[in-house]
C-alpha cells in the first residue's frame, strides 16, 4: 500500500468499530427465536453464531463490490465522506439498540454513506438505480416474502406435526431450530460483514491504496469477519429480547420455520449481490411464523415501533453523516470534532444502557408495551389490596354484623 495516510487508518478503524456494532446489533437476527424458545443456552447460542459470522464472511464478495462498486461515484468520494457516513451508521445503531429496536445495521450504513456522498459531491455522485433496484426495493421485499414463507411453513409444520408424537416432534424442531440458527449466523456473515468489506474498500480506493475496481483485500475480509464475529459474542441483549419475546411468542416449530424462512431469502440475496437488511427478513419471518400458528398472535404495538424505526433509518444516518462530513470539510480540526462526538455520544449511549441491564440472564424477561397494557387492564378492574388501616376499618363493620346475627355453631354439652 503506497498510500495508507492517517485519516484511512481511522477510516478503517472507524468501518471495523461499525461492523462491531453491527455484529451485536444483529445477533438478534440469528439467535433471538433460538433463545427464547429455550432450544440453545443464550451463551452458548451467540458463541456458535461468531463462529459461523467469521465463516461466512469468507463465501462471497458480491455484496462488498456493489457497495465499493455500485452504491456511489468513487471518483468523487474522499476518505473524510466514509469516515462521516461511518458516523451515521454506528450512532443509529447505538441508538436503536439502547430502546431495543431491531433496525437494520445495512440501512444505516448506506443511509450514512448516501448523506455523507450527498454533501461532498452533489446527488450525482448517488447512483440512483442501483440504490433502488439493489436497496430499497429488496428492503421492501425481503420481510414480505419471508414473512409469507415463514407463515405457510409455520403452517405445514404444524399440520405435518399432528400425526407425530408431540415430545419427540418438539425435540426435533428445536435441533432443526439449532441448524438454521447456524445457517442464518452463515448468511449473516456473508451478507453484513461484506458491507464492512465495502466501505473498506471503497475508502481505500478513494485513499489511492488500491486501484480503481478492486475486490476487497484479504486482509479486509478477516478483519471484518473478525470484527463481526466478536460483536455477535458481545451479545446484542436489549434487540434479541424484543425479537425473541417482544413480537410474539414462538414454540420452536414456528422458530425453525422463521430461521429456516429467513436463512433462504438472506442466502439468495447475497448470491445476487443484493444488500439486503437481515433485520427485515428476520423480523418478517418471526412475524409470518407468529401468525402461522392457530392462535398465534403478532404484537402490533411494538410491530409499528420497529416500522417507524426502519422508515427512520436512511434518512436519519443520511442527516447525521451528511452534518460529520459538512464538519469534516473544514479541514483537520473538523475530522478531530466528529471522532470526538462520536466517542463522546457513543459513551453516553453506554452509560444510559447501564441503567437497565439487559444480559444472558434476564433476556426471556418479557416487559414489552403489551404486557404493560394487559397489567394495567386488570388492574382497572381489580381493587388494591388493603392496607393496614383499610384492613382494620372492614374488620370492624365485619365483627358488629356477626354479633347481630344468629350464632350457628352448636356449644357442645
Amino acid at each position: 500500500m503506497e498510500s495508507f495516510s492517517l485519516i484511512l487508518a481511522i477510516v478503517v478503524v472507524t468501518a471495523l468499530a461499525f461492523d462491531f456494532t453491527n455484529g451485536f446489533h444483529d445477533t438478534a437476527n440469528a439467535m433471538a427465536t433460538t433463545i427464547s424458545t429455550g432450544a440453545m443456552r443464550p451463551k452458548i447460542a451467540v458463541a456458535m453464531s461468531a463462529v459461523l459470522n467469521l465463516v461466512g464472511a469468507f463465501l462471497s464478495v458480491e455484496v462488498a463490490n456493489t457497495i465499493s462498486k455500485g452504491l456511489v461515484d468513487e471518483a468523487g468520494i474522499r476518505p473524510e465522506v466514509i469516515f462521516a457516513a461511518l458516523v451515521g451508521a454506528i450512532l443509529w445503531n447505538l441508538l436503536t439498540w439502547l430502546v431495543g429496536l431491531p433496525s437494520s445495521s445495512s440501512h444505516a450504513l448506506m443511509g450514512g454513506l448516501i448523506g455523507a456522498t450527498i454533501a461532498s459531491a452533489g446527488v450525482g455522485a448517488v447512483h440512483g438505480d442501483v440504490l433502488v433496484t439493489k436497496v430499497l426495493i429488496p428492503a421492501i421485499a425481503a420481510p414480505l416474502v419471508a414473512g409469507i414463507a415463514a407463515l405457510l411453513a409455520t403452517r405445514l409444520t404444524y399440520s405435518l406435526g399432528k400425526k407425530a408424537d408431540g415430545e419427540g416432534s418438539k425435540k426435533g424442531y428445536r435441533a432443526g431450530q439449532i441448524a438454521s440458527a447456524g445457517l442464518v449466523s452463515l448468511a449473516h456473515g456473508t451478507n453484513d460483514a461484506q458491507k464492512t468489506m465495502g466501505v473498506i474498500t471503497l475508502a481505500l480506493v478513494a485513499g489511492g491504496a488500491v486501484a480503481p475496481d478492486s475486490d476487497p483485500p484479504m486482509w479486509v475480509i478477516l478483519s471484518a469477519g473478525i470484527a463481526i464475529a466478536l460483536g455477535t459474542y458481545l451479545g446484542g441483549w436489549r434487540i434479541i429480547r424484543t425479537m425473541g419475546k417482544g413480537l410474539t411468542d414462538l414454540q420452536p416449530q414456528q422458530g425453525f420455520a422463521a430461521q429456516t424462512s429467513a436463512a433462504t431469502v438472506i442466502l439468495a440475496s447475497s448470491h445476487l449481490g443484493f444488500s439486503l437488511s437481515t433485520t427485515h427478513s428476520v423480523s418478517g419471518a418471526v412475524m409470518g411464523a407468529g401468525l402461522g400458528r392457530k392462535g398465534g398472535v403478532v404484537r402490533w404495538s411494538t410491530a409499528t415501533r420497529m416500522f417507524v424505526a426502519w422508515g427512520l433509518t436512511l434518512p436519519a444516518a443520511a442527516l447525521v453523516g451528511a452534518l460529520a462530513e459538512y464538519v469534516t470539510g473544514f479541514g483537520s480540526w473538523g475530522t478531530a470534532v466528529v471522532a470526538v462526538f462520536l466517542v463522546v455520544s457513543s459513551a453516553v449511549i453506554w452509560k444510559l444502557s447501564r441503567r437497565e441491564v439487559v444480559d444472558h440472564t434476564n433476556v426471556n424477561e418479557v416487559d414489552e408495551e403489551p404486557a404493560g397494557v394487559v397489567t394495567t387492564a386488570i388492574a382497572a378492574v381489580t381493587p388494591p389490596p388493603a392496607g393496614p388501616s383499610e384492613e382494620l376499618a372492614a374488620t370492624i363493620p365485619a365483627q358488629a354484623q356477626a354479633e347481630r346475627e344468629p350464632s350457628t355453631t352448636t356449644t357442645p354439652v
